[in-house]
């Protein structure tokens, strides 16, 4: 394997068998309906996690962050399989306790050379910068030009994602009961964006069309290095996904597609689609 090992977490949004083929480890953070707990895509996978996120009358999911513990052990699995360091690239530290455990998990595991990476982004944003990672790695870069590559292409990681209700937000929290009402009635379709490490709104838009063109608009206004476009279940996914293609410019390749699985789906609800872009340096 080569000498660095890259290690996530779930709320990447890298589906298991992309992060085996990229030679990634991810440490699943847990979700939770009702009294039952579970890990992502360990436990619970993406289209089981939306099975009981839309059934009738289910709990609203809570998600929590991984373990010290587990962190600690992807680390140590890295290290007995023959690497001599690690940089693990997590989701925001404001939006989770995530950043927290992998910095107390390299702790645990003095004299071992462990970098942590706060990507200040989510989902498939974090996801692509661990991709980058282990291409890296595989090329034979260094920890150190590993960790500073990606601390440097994070500021140009831009995330939109245009959220079909309001609905799930207000479940949450993150919104009143008669925020959310009058935006139903108002046909309102916000777009969220992660700036400075948190969410924020992006736009605000009426109906879902409108908010699909916005989204596009947002994603490719500057020159795209790569991509990912991100969806959840219900969503419009394939035209959008045309439409993005012709235009960015990017070839086929250089576009992922992904649902957006149980860690961070809960905020989200059904029917969203967005994407995460890195701009061109």
């Amino acid at each position: 394997m080569p000498s660095v090992a890259i290690v996530t977490d779930s709320a990447s949004d890298l589906p298991p068998d992309v992060a085996a083929r990229d030679g990634i480890a991810v440490v699943p953070l847990s979700v939770s309906f009702g009294p039952e707990s579970f890990r992502t895509n360990v436990d619970l996978t993406t289209d089981e996690f939306w099975a009981r996120m839309t059934a009738p009358d289910a709990p609203f999911p809570t998600t929590a962050a991984a373990a010290p513990g587990d962190f600690k052990a992807a680390y140590e699995r890295a290290f007995d399989a023959g690497a001599d360091a690690v940089v693990c690239v997590t989701v925001s530290g404001d939006l989770s306790g995530t950043l927290k455990a992998a910095q107390v998990g390299a702790q645990q595991l003095p004299g071992r050379d462990v970098r942590t990476v706060d990507s200040r982004t989510a989902s498939m944003g974090h996801g692509m910068l661990a991709q980058v990672g282990a291409r890296m790695a595989r090329d034979g870069a260094s920890a150190d030009a590993i960790a500073g590559e990606l601390e440097e292409m994070k500021r140009r990681v831009d995330l939109y994602i245009g959220l079909d209700t309001l609905e799930y937000l207000k479940r949450g929290g993150r919104i009143s009961g008669a925020r959310a009402a009058v935006g139903t009635m108002l046909s309102i379709k916000p777009i969220i964006t992660v700036e400075n490490g948190i969410v924020e709104n992006a736009d605000r838009v009426r109906t879902r069309a409108k908010a699909r063109e916005r989204v596009l608009e947002l994603l490719t206004a500057e020159p795209l290095e790569q991509a990912a476009i991100l969806h959840t279940t219900h969503a419009d996914v394939e035209e959008f996904t045309a439409r993005f293609q012709e235009r960015s410019g990017l070839p086929s390749d250089a576009i992922q597609v992904m649902a957006v699985g149980p860690s961070v789906g809960p905020h989200l609800g059904p029917g969203c689609v967005g994407g995460v872009v890195i701009r061109k340096a």
